[in-house]
């Protein structure tokens, strides 16, 4: 970890036609941090995540990765930059007619040129390291949904990216299977990946992420230590989100 600026957002407005979704937002994230975008569902996190690696084209402002203007690059540029940075969504989006491997060695072998073994031996190590090893030969619609995520997240690790972003990946699960993608995120931020995450599950925020994001109305409102965010936000918006989201 060098602690060096690898994303940086200046003034990033985004509008879908009368509608400002992201009204100016400036942030930085730092090598190894592990970020976590709360706030209640509207407020543009999901679509801050996709501006950062332009799958949503920014309005006005500046989204720059490793000091490299990403609204400046060509579209051949982006794709480079991009393998940088993996993405693991709400939905899995495995293709289902390939084996889970399969899903895993496309991109390599594709975009990277990996050989067949060399994309197969990787596949194989994410694998384990996302404690699927023995579904290799299966197809997606044998796995859960949260076995689905973890081949996902192994997926997205595949091209060697070097920051992780995450669009609420548990969200699309059922309670019982949240804890097991939520503990191969963590293990990733043990070996210090950077990562971006949105997310409602608050325990995983409190316990894993370096500093929160708090974000409502279109702008990143608060900006904190987990536990300072936790027990003393500052701003009413912040206090009213996390009395909903905390009461029992």
């Amino acid at each position: 970890m060098t602690n060096e600026t690898v994303i940086k957002v200046e003034h990033l407005k985004k509008s879908f036609g009368q509608n400002n979704i992201l009204k100016d937002i400036n942030a930085e994230v730092r090598d190894g941090q592990v970020i976590c975008l709360v706030g209640p569902s509207g407020a543009g996190k999901s679509t801050f995540l996709r501006c950062i690696n332009l799958l949503d084209q920014p309005t006005a402002g500046k989204v720059l990765f490793k000091n490299k203007e990403l609204t400046a690059l060509s579209e051949n540029q982006l794709d480079t930059l991009r393998e940088k940075m993996g993405m693991v969504f709400q939905q899995f989006n495995l293709f289902p007619h390939m084996s889970i491997i399969e899903n895993i060695k496309l991109a390599p072998m594709k975009v990277k040129h990996a050989s067949n073994k060399e994309a197969t031996a990787t596949g194989i190590e994410l694998l384990k390291q996302v404690g699927l090893e023995d579904k290799a030969d299966t197809f997606p619609a044998s796995l859960s949904g949260g076995q689905q995520q973890r081949v996902a997240i192994a997926r997205a690790l595949a091209m060697g990216p070097e920051v992780m972003l995450f669009d609420e990946p548990t969200s699309a699960l059922d309670p019982e299977m949240v804890g097991e993608v939520l503990k191969v995120m963590q293990d990733l931020a043990q070996k210090g990946m950077t990562m971006v995450v949105v997310t409602h599950e608050m325990g995983f925020a409190k316990n894993v992420a370096d500093e929160i994001w708090f974000m409502a109305d279109g702008y990143i409102q608060e900006k904190a230590k987990p536990e300072e965010f936790f027990s003393h936000p500052k701003t009413q918006r912040a206090q009213d989100f996390l009395a909903k989201v905390l009461e029992t």
